[in-house]
């Protein structure tokens, strides 16, 4: 008997418990009307809890939801799509946090535009890993064709190139990788032309050093930490009243590490912080590291939507001088996550990430001159995400991206007016992006830490209503409220309803404990 009779008379999955009817549920020619019938019903299902939520959250607690959760039986599967998102429905939708609500104001989370959306619809099923050519084709060519979009809108020059990463942190990572390995080659460079013998990379490392603003993003401790560097090599330098770099104190830091051997790897400026949307001052600090010979990276993640601004590209002037640049798309582009990259003006510098395996992008593939796009990332397998900004930037354009950016930035100056017109609250500083920080303040000599609760319980009360969500921060020990703007649609009416709110929680709060303790202290 052939081999083709024995395995059409024999096929070895009917003999495996439940594979027959586990290919019913892949995708391929012969399932994709199932596919099309699951897909539309979980769109809809999607599409009218949207359209009846009126507001960003139910203020479900962890203790509420988790029995719903660890109560399914995983090891009984319901069997039917139409069963499984009425289940789903349940135990996530109907309590999900709705980014797109215009009083959800808390973190740098955005709505997502319906050209991105069908861009995720279309790369999920396809499922293309943009690692090796041989998996993307089309795919690799169109991250190639955003990444140079992207640094031909920053300015970095013809010799640019970058790779799509999953998040700013992961971006930042990368960058400060390719600092690390440029800075220590620089110092075997100099060792050898000075005739002295060429120093191993395990006394190099210990002499690095990162310097950042106090505002900068976590991740770039995290980074040095995972880098071997340690957290102790960032060192942080004080900002301004407006929460930017202050240069001085960048100059006078630089000149101590030369002064004391140490290497300024890395000067990290932020376009963007988290806690009050500021722009370090970008053409000065490009002055200094040019000056003196160190790598100077910007994490743009929040203030990367200027690139398409019609009207505020300046507020990120001196990034085109930049060795590297992080972009979060999923920010301020108003793309679902994951949607980040990273840049880099000499595309020499990512070959510190590449290592060459056999079975997947041999060196020969170099010499042939097959586009592979794990030669550059620190992942292997990745998404297409790049397929939704491309979508996007096709359907919409920049300038339609822009200006939602700019309608949030104007947001954000209309709340900052009001908020210091308003005796019921301080405000830090005006907004250089849309992030406003502030804080209830009584009208009277209250105790500082009561008020600081007072500020905490407002936060939560108002979580736990649902009405809006707001994000926290502390400013110089304090306990101060944040409103992250990226919804184009939140109104200055929005801003002022959560504000009433704000000030009534905390209101309430301190008139049911301020006579407590002022009766405490006349006792003590």
């Amino acid at each position: 008997m052939s081999f083709l009779a024995q395995t059409a008379e024999d096929p070895s999955s009917e003999s495996i418990p439940g594979a027959a009817d586990g290919r019913t549920h892949l995708f391929n020619d012969r399932t994709a009307e199932s596919y099309r019938r699951s897909v539309t019903d979980g769109v809809g299902l999607v599409a009218s809890t949207v359209a009846r939520t009126d507001r960003p959250f139910t203020g479900v607690t962890p203790g509420e939801l988790a029995p719903e959760i660890s109560g399914i039986d995983l090891e009984q599967p319901l069997g039917d799509p139409h069963a499984a998102l009425k289940e789903l429905e349940r135990v996530y939708l109907k309590d999900a946090v709705y980014f797109h609500h215009p009083r959800y104001l808390a973190h740098l989370n955005c709505p997502v535009v319906i050209p991105a959306l069908l861009g995720e619809a279309v790369l999920s099923a396809v499922n293309s890993s943009l690692d090796t050519w041989d998996q993307s084709a089309g795919g690799t060519l169109i991250e190639r064709r955003l990444i140079d979009w992207t640094a031909e809108r920053i300015g970095l020059g013809e010799a640019a190139d970058g790779i799509f990463t999953s998040g700013g942190s992961q971006s930042n990572l990368h960058a400060l990788l390719l600092a690390r390995d440029e800075a220590c080659k620089l110092v075997e460079k100099e060792a050898a032309a000075a005739g002295e013998p060429v120093p191993p990379k395990s006394e190099i490392l210990p002499r690095l050093r990162i310097l950042t603003s106090q505002a900068s993003h976590f991740s770039v401790k995290k980074s040095a930490a995972i880098l071997g560097l340690g957290y102790e090599a960032v060192i942080a330098i004080p900002c301004d009243q407006d929460r930017r770099m202050r240069t001085v104190a960048l100059a006078r830091e630089l000149d101590r590490c030369l002064s004391e051997n140490q290497v300024v790897m890395a000067v990290v400026a932020t376009a963007g912080t988290t806690d009050f949307g500021s722009i370090d001052p970008l053409p000065e600090i490009a002055e200094l590291c040019s000056r003196h010979g160190s790598w100077m990276h910007v994490d743009a993640a929040y203030g990367c939507g200027l690139l398409a601004s019609p009207t505020r590209r300046h507020l990120l002037d001196g990034i085109e001088r930049a060795d590297s640049v992080t972009v979060d798309y999923h920010k301020s582009f108003f793309q679902p996550v994951s949607s980040s990259a990273v840049l880099v003006r000499d595309r020499v510098t990512l070959s510190h990430a590449t290592y060459h395996a056999d079975y997947l992008n041999p060196e020969r593939s170099v010499e042939k001159l097959i586009p592979n796009q794990v030669d550059k990332s620190i992942q292997t397998t990745r998404r297409f995400d790049a397929l939704k900004l491309w979508l996007t930037l096709r359907i919409m354009g920049a300038d339609a991206i822009g200006a939602l950016f700019d309608e949030v930035v104007d947001r954000a100056a209309e709340g900052w007016n009001l908020l210091d017109t308003d005796p019921r609250f301080e405000v830090v500083t005006e907004p250089q992006l849309s992030t406003l920080v502030f804080r209830y303040v009584p009208g009277d000599d209250s105790d500082a830490d009561l008020v600081d609760r007072a500020n905490l319980h407002a936060r939560e009360a108002l979580a736990a209503s649902g009405e809006a969500v707001v994000a926290g921060t502390v400013v110089d020990g304090r306990h101060y409220l944040k409103f992250t703007l990226l919804n184009p649609e939140t109104s200055l009416r929005d801003i002022a309803f959560v504000l009433d709110l704000l000030a009534e929680h905390a209101g309430q709060y301190l008139a049911l404990h301020i006579e407590p303790e002022l009766s405490h202290s006349r006792a003590s």
